[in-house]
């Protein structure tokens, strides 16, 4: 079965997120095929920014250092469906987040996909995702599903954390003069990342998440703060 989890995150995007965990092999035995799960995620308005200066990198005692200002050269939209059981990446760039944009990436996600294969999204409850055209789409591709997140957890999202690795590694030094270079930027980094591309793994227990966070919430509601 594979299992495409769709949070797509309206506003803000690229936010790091922890690392999570791929199908153990019972569970995958369990399903009686090849399990391989995906997640979408909708970046918006990924910019184009020209630095007025060079980035100056690190050097021993002084801190990284950019301009404040820049040239905006426009701005794209980045959906992107992560496999959870290999780390590979499809990704799509859009000019815009149209409900024919979003069943046109269902389109492709489908058409990537093994025939064999189930396919199940989770998706946030953006209206686009709800829209007519897609909802006609999914009644003509019985093996692909929607499942929608609760309001406000999108940033559970595994391909949150593959975001942030997008963040770090390509946009953050990156300059781009033109949407052209940005598009060239992130296809190539897209295929770079897949070329090794290793599923998430969870690096502590839900039990230790959740006591950081109660010793977090408690720190920061004593008197002095």
């Amino acid at each position: 079965m594979l299992a495409v989890a769709i949070p797509v995150v309206i506003g803000e995007g690229l936010k790091p997120f922890t690392t999570s965990h791929t199908p153990s092999e019972s569970s995958q035995a369990a399903t009686g095929s090849a399990a391989s799960a995906a997640k979408e995620e909708y970046c918006p308005h990924i910019q184009a920014l020209e630095r007025t200066a060079p980035v100056l990198p690190m050097i021993p005692g002084v801190p990284e250092r950019r301009s404040f200002d820049y040239v905006r050269h426009g701005t794209i939209d980045l959906l992107a469906a992560l496999n959870i059981a290999t780390g590979k990446v499809i990704g799509k760039l859009s000019a815009q987040h149209r409900a024919v944009d979003f069943r046109d990436f269902l389109d492709e996600i489908d058409c990537q996909t093994e025939p064999s294969l189930a396919i199940h999204v989770i998706c946030d409850n953006l209206s686009a995702h709800k829209a007519p055209a897609v909802h006609k789409w999914l009644l003509a591709h019985p093996r692909v599903q929607l499942h929608f997140t609760p309001t406000y957890s999108s940033w559970i999202s595994q391909v949150e954390r593959w975001f942030a690795e997008l963040q770090r590694r390509c946009l953050d030094r990156g300059v781009f003069c033109s949407l052209d270079e940005l598009t060239t930027a992130l296809e190539d980094w897209i295929t770079i990342w897949n070329a090794t591309a290793r599923p998430f793994k969870w690096t502590k227990t839900a039990d230790q998440i959740i006591d950081r966070i109660c010793r977090y919430c408690s720190r920061i509601s004593e008197p002095a703060h």
